[in-house]
């Protein structure tokens, strides 16, 4: 952190008002806590054309960022993704120069490294913090967004530490929940595993839930969970099958989700329509991944039919024999041909 004045436009997350035409500003809470935190002492520039020459090489160099990296403006499926373009950005122009200057963006930062502060041991809260109450549809109202919890929370208080891109749930200090946020306004996002306790009990209602088609657009629930579960319901009917998958959406809690998903493949493969049959297949594939590689290099794959064959005791009787068949039909043979014979005479 520098360790003298650090000069800020009048941005409004920190800015709450210009006080005349000098440099006081009423300050936002939130920036006040943060700049406290770093030790920075602020210094606002004039506003409008009067200040434009105490930050013009700052505006230059977003320019010429904004010029080379966002026009066009690039296309992401989500901000975390964004943010990692414009860290990829930032290392390549600290080897660029500015102007005519001998040395590198990088090279006047070593410069100028040692004469900076450290900074803090702890990191400081950038998030809002809420404390709504869950409803009974086991939500919680964020700003104009809804958001699922836990359905054992229904009537509890809980705390939301609301980010730019994310929002946390907790209860006491436990998280409980976390959501990407909604940007639009009246949105509201559920997380299917949040409501498995209430739909293993009720399972007819699973197939209309919102959450169930939300979970189907995330790719959280594949074709992969559809056929087995329309494999099961054809096996176990409609009430037994649909709760035999919830208990396997509930494996998910503990085992990882690509591992859930080929344990649901080679069950189905086997005819293998219960939960504890995924729960088998699922840990096999786990447990091959954390096992090292045999001398083949690569971890064999068992169906459940083959593993229940291969774990039968050994069966030690001699093989059967069609002896005694063979002598019945002789004698057989033989009374026959004697009664013709005694016809003929």
């Amino acid at each position: 952190m520098p360790r003298s004045k650090v000069r800020y436009d009048n941005l409004k997350a920190a800015v709450a008002r210009v006080l005349g035409l000098s440099r006081a500003r009423v300050e936002a809470d939130r920036w006040i806590a943060f700049r406290s935190h770093f030790g920075i002492e602020s210094f606002y520039c004039r506003p409008g054309i009067e200040g434009a020459h105490e930050k013009g090489g700052v505006e230059g160099q977003i320019g010429y960022f904004r010029r080379n990296h966002f026009t066009p403006v690039p296309e992401v499926d989500s901000l975390a993704e964004l943010n990692e373009l414009v860290d990829q950005w930032d290392l390549r122009d600290g080897r660029r120069r500015i102007g005519s200057r001998p040395r590198t963006i990088d090279e006047y930062f070593q410069v100028e490294r040692p004469l900076l502060m450290p900074l803090p041991e702890e990191p400081f809260e950038t998030g809002r913090l809420f404390t709504p109450r869950v409803d009974r549809y086991s939500q919680i109202a964020v700003r104009t967004n809804r958001y699922s919890v836990p359905v054992r929370l229904i009537g509890k208080r809980v705390r939301v530490v609301l980010h730019a891109s994310h929002l946390v749930v907790y209860d006491r200090n436990v998280e409980v929940a976390r959501h990407e946020r909604l940007i639009a306004k009246g949105g509201c996002r559920l997380d299917l595993d949040h409501y498995l306790e209430a739909l293993i009990r009720k399972p007819g209602a699973f197939p209309g839930a919102t959450a169930l088609e939300q979970a189907r657009s995330a790719g959280k629930f594949t074709p992969v969970h559809d056929a087995w579960w329309a494999a099961a319901v054809k096996a176990h009917g409609d009430t037994a099958g649909t709760r035999a998958l919830i208990e396997v959406l509930l494996l998910a809690r503990h085992l990882p989700h690509e591992h859930l998903v080929a344990g649901l493949s080679m069950a189905l493969r086997a005819g293998a329509l219960t939960a504890d049959a995924v729960a088998l297949e699922a840990r096999k594939i786990t447990q091959a991944e954390d096992e090292p590689t045999g001398a083949a290099g690569a971890a064999t794959v068992t169906f459940l039919h083959e593993w229940r064959l291969a774990h039968l005791p050994p069966d030690t009787r001699p093989l059967p024999s069609v002896t005694h068949y063979d002598q019945l039909l002789r004698r057989r043979r033989a009374s026959g041909g004697e009664h013709r014979g005694g016809e003929a005479q």
